[in-house]
């Protein structure tokens, strides 16, 4: 094995550091294997429980009319996720067109959405109107408020309570930290919100984008309140099979303007064809669990192995973990682009290509992505990214198998080691 270590460029000094690291981690990877196991049998629970069958994969065309596979799967999602309803179709592009249907679907003119947990994702950014773009909601009389999380990443409830306008229609809550510094929040963490905002106002539309984080904790953001979760297929729940894809999971009737937003009024759910993907949906999702949990390795891993080389890295190495992001500050832009060379370099696919920063669609800096994938863009494989921009941290997360994350973080140390950003090992 360490012939193949080396051929991959990965030094002895580098490969020994790596196993006294994870030699220490066998008890924390013991943790994770048990809500791997919990969340794999409420996967299989639901499939038997819908009847998941052959004729489930066959899939349709045109106008999808019927299509057992897809209303199916969307009872699945539903089961698991513990929502009265779902929306899973490859016609939403990816999590930020799923956050901009949920949000464009449950508002109108004249109504305020608001986030209690600071800035959310960048590209979201232009879909509210925070930055003006074409076709905002802005352009559509739909105004933003934000509340920040309080320097120790707590919620500042007084400035929730000021906030809460009689035009408040919907608050958006993002689990995980994004291009942010901030802790990711905890389903108990979120459950703490919604019940305080519900205790003020029972009517509001508590949303949560649950990107990065489906099956990391035992429990989803709808058994604790949330009105509708969010996300991506291309991330935790597709498994890293789906090949594109969104869903929505929550309220029937949430679910029912987000149908008429995604199709037509009037066609709703019923109209959307499987387009052939439907046994990568549904496989995706049966082998979601146990990716997660590799991914999740792999980042407990990289933090474990950076914070001694005085990296700050966030979650610390001893913090339990909420999603699967593992965020790494350089303070200079030569470590971020190393690391995310590293990781580039131990891709099955594209090793050969050097990422290098550039203008994105969605971003207000340079940014550089590392994602040698099957899947493009699909960032439950091994992947890092960060704006080119002060601390430049670097935002790393996948790994489909624990075994493919260990080399990756290997050979993006190696990559630093060799650029002389860190010399005691």
């Amino acid at each position: 094995m360490e012939g193949f270590y080396h051929k991959f460029g990965i030094s002895d000094r580098i490969l020994a550091y790596g196993e006294r690291i994870e030699e220490g981690l066998r008890e924390r990877f013991a943790q994770i294997d048990k809500i791997v196991e919990h969340n794999q049998l409420k996967v299989v629970s639901a499939m038997q429980e819908h009847r998941v069958s052959q004729a489930c994969f066959q899939g349709s065309s045109g106008y999808g009319y019927d299509d057992l596979g897809r209303d199916t799967l969307e009872k699945v999602y539903a089961t698991c996720f513990c929502g009265e309803d779902a929306l899973v179709r490859p016609q939403i592009t990816c999590g930020t067109h799923a956050l901009a249907l949920a949000l464009q679907s449950l508002v109108r003119p004249g109504d305020e959405i608001l986030s209690p947990v600071g800035k959310p994702y960048d590209t979201l950014e232009e879909v509210i109107g925070i930055r003006p773009s074409r076709g905002s909601l802005a352009e559509y009389g739909v105004t933003y408020a934000q509340v920040d999380l309080k320097e120790n990443g707590s919620f500042d409830l007084e400035g929730i309570r000021k906030a809460l306008h009689p035009q408040t229609r919907l608050v958006t809550i993002q689990r995980s930290k994004g291009y942010d510094s901030r802790p990711t929040l905890s389903v108990e963490a979120i459950g703490t919100l919604i019940a305080f905002i519900k205790g003020l106002r029972p009517d509001v539309l508590c949303m949560v984008d649950n990107c990065y984080g489906e099956f990391v904790e035992e429990r989803e953001p709808l058994e604790v309140g949330a009105d509708l979760i969010v996300g991506s297929l291309i991330k935790n729940p597709g498994g890293g099979l789906a090949p594109s894809g969104g869903y929505l999971v929550g309220k029937k009737e949430c679910i029912a303007e987000a149908a008429c937003r995604l199709t037509s009024p009037g066609l709703g759910k019923e109209v959307g064809a499987g387009l052939g993907v439907l046994p990568a949906f549904y496989q995706g999702l049966f082998l979601a669990p146990s990716v997660v949990g590799s991914a999740l390795k792999t980042a407990i891993f990289a933090a474990n192995l950076l914070e001694p080389l005085g990296f700050d890295v966030l979650p610390d190495s001893k913090e339990p973990r909420h999603d699967i992001i593992q965020a790494v500050t350089f303070r200079r832009p030569e470590g971020l682009i190393a690391f995310c060379q590293g990781i580039q370099a131990a891709a099955p696919v594209d090793s050969f290509v050097t990422p290098e920063p550039w203008d994105m669609p969605g971003y207000d800096s340079k940014v550089i992505m590392a994602a040698g994938a099957f899947v493009q863009g699909s960032s439950i494989e091994l992947s890092a990214d960060g704006p080119l921009r002060p601390p430049y941290t670097a935002f790393f997360q996948g790994g489909l198998t624990w075994a493919h994350g260990k080399l990756g973080m290997l050979m993006a140390l190696q990559k630093l080691y060799d650029a002389h950003l860190v010399s005691d090992l």
